[in-house]
């Protein structure tokens, strides 16, 4: 459990880098998977893992990577429209992408959980978002709606690596996989950076220190860290812990950049972040916490 809440901990500053680094936000996410991604793939050489995850998984590992650079292409310009404490709550709706994914496709059961949830969640990104719609920005807007679509990539990412997990090959790791689908995720959004005029410049060392941190706590150690507490903790336990990231994604927002949030939008967060919470509960009841990880 330590060491779940120490990835859930690590990850929640993701936002915040997000938005400490000068850098564009394509060339911020390239640098996320490509740095990240280098050092999981240093780990895997160094043990010896195959890197090849065989003809059966490698569609899955490339739409991975694809769904994957497109989450975080939405994602970081959402950070930078509406700030990292909302920005990081929107995404975890996910679940409900997720839990109808189950029912549609893959002959899940529906459960009360669900029902509830949906509802509750909507009410609650309500009271967050759309109680002052009419007199927030543009901007504003447009950040709301690539968070969501955010959540729509993400889930499509889990998806795509919950496939490959099936497919590939005999001995091929979890850290393997990460890494390959990071640098194939650095590659798309490589284009990106070019395709947008962005640059692979670094103005200074602390655009690079906050980049290697960013690199090293998101896509490394936080990861690793929570997925090595997996197997020991009920799914559940996963689901709730990890909610500590939107939770304190919201504290630094207060802390590091001074977002203020009134009384309704407090009320609607904390109703979306038990919403989500239960909404979990549609995959763990019928999963192990090791399955409830395929979410990060």
């Amino acid at each position: 459990m330590i060491q779940l809440i120490a990835g859930a901990v690590m990850i929640s500053f993701s936002a915040v880098f997000v938005k400490w680094t000068t850098v564009g936000p394509d060339t911020a996410a390239f640098y996320r998977m490509a740095l990240g991604g280098g050092m999981l793939l240093v780990f895997a050489l160094v043990r010896r893992e195959r890197l090849w995850p065989g003809r059966r998984a490698a569609l899955m590992i490339a739409l991975a990577a694809l769904f994957f650079a497109l989450d975080l292409l939405f994602w970081h310009r959402s950070v930078r429209r509406i700030g990292p404490g909302i920005a990081t709550l929107i995404p975890n709706f996910e679940v409900f992408a997720l839990a109808a994914a189950g029912l549609l496709f893959f002959g899940e059961r529906w459960r009360w959980q669900l029902g509830v949830a949906l509802p509750v969640a909507i009410f609650g990104l309500f009271l967050l978002v759309g109680a002052d719609w009419a007199q927030m920005s543009t901007g504003y807007h447009v950040g709301i709606w690539l968070g969501l679509l955010t959540s729509v990539c993400y889930a499509s990412y889990i998806l795509a690596l919950r496939a490959s997990r099936v497919r590939r090959a005999a001995g091929y790791s979890d850290i393997a996989g990460i890494a390959v689908v990071s640098l194939g995720a650095a590659a798309l959004l490589a284009g990106a950076v070019l395709g947008g005029g962005e640059s692979f410049v670094i103005p200074s060392w602390r655009d690079g220190g906050v980049l290697l941190a960013y690199g090293f706590c998101a896509q490394v150690a936080g990861w690793v860290l929570i997925s090595k507490s997996l197997l020991h903790l009920k799914a559940s336990q996963v689901g709730l812990i990890l909610l500590l990231q939107p939770v304190l994604a919201f504290v630094w927002d207060v802390l590091f950049f001074h977002g203020r949030f009134n009384s309704v939008q407090i009320a609607g967060a904390v109703i979306a972040l038990a919403a989500i919470w239960l909404g979990q509960q549609q995959a763990a009841d019928a999963s192990t916490a090791q399955e409830a990880g395929d979410r990060l």
